[in-house]
């Protein structure tokens, strides 16, 4: 029996908003390092990096000799992350899926990874039944989210007051809250782990960043297409917003992007 997803249309936009996010992976890499070794991954491992975007951590966990593959839903991206495995000179396995019906057999990885990427299935029970259904017994799943309290989580929060995410889909910064992470694994996971970090966002001006978002990030992709024209005035002001708050979070030419990394054991 074939089930419908209600969340269709909104993984639809999801998909065509984050093509355009392959300029921001510099950013993303040294925390790619930090989750792969967070994560424990040897290079005896099979390993799935699941919203893998251009491949920083599925590259990084493969230069370590581990045997990855990585899923994302976004062709583009995809793309991007076949180049960079070239280019390192390592062999990976990348698919267009659904962290909501991983297209894996059950118990088939070692290591099971998602950096700042899992997070925006809709459906996080869902999402995270999948992870842990592919995952070994005694097998690690890890990854890397942003807290609510901090910059992106706030900025996610400001751009829920623009474009409200459909009935139903969970905000993205929950995944940031360790009591909540928590509940979500409840007793299906043993030796519940957290580190918190800091990526530095190279920044010339808080309008400099701004405009790098509007065009590399969805959500932000998304107040252009939605305001810039047919209410400036709205547009101006959510603007306004995001350059104050990137200002909070901003010196020396950079902003601080705090993030929190989980790791947990499955039960054996």
């Amino acid at each position: 029996m074939t089930t419908i997803d209600p969340f269709t249309q909104f993984k639809a936009i999801q998909k065509e908003g984050w093509a355009a996010f392959a300029p921001l992976e510099a950013i993303t890499t040294m925390p790619a390092a930090k989750l792969v070794s967070f994560a424990g991954v040897a290079n005896d491992h099979n390993v799935l990096d699941v919203a893998c975007g251009t491949g920083v951590v599925a590259v990084t966990a493969a230069r370590r000799g581990a045997k990855v593959e990585g899923l994302d839903l976004s062709p583009a991206l995809l793309e991007r992350a076949r180049q960079n495995a070239k280019t390192a000179e390592v062999d990976i396995d990348f698919t267009e899926g659904d962290v909501e019906a991983l297209p894996y057999p059950d118990a088939r990885f070692d290591v099971v990874v998602s950096q700042f990427g899992h997070m925006f299935g809709p459906r996080p029970e869902v999402a995270l039944s999948e992870m842990l259904r592919v995952l070994k017994p005694r097998g690690r799943i890890a990854f890397s989210t942003w807290p609510p309290e901090m910059f992106i989580g706030r900025l996610f929060t400001l751009v829920a007051q623009y474009l409200p995410p459909p009935a139903g889909a969970a905000p993205p910064p929950l995944w940031g809250e360790p009591h909540v992470i928590r509940e979500r694994l409840g007793d299906r996971v043993v030796n519940l782990e957290f580190e918190r970090d800091v990526v530095l966002n190279p920044s010339l001006s808080p309008r400099h960043t701004r405009q790098t978002f509007e065009t590399t990030a969805a959500p932000n992709i998304r107040i252009k297409q939605e305001y810039a024209e047919k209410d400036p005035d709205t547009y101006a002001r959510f603007n306004a917003s995001l350059e104050n708050l990137i200002a909070a979070f901003s010196e020396n030419n950079h902003v601080k992007q705090h993030y929190l990394m989980t790791r947990a054991t499955k039960k054996g």
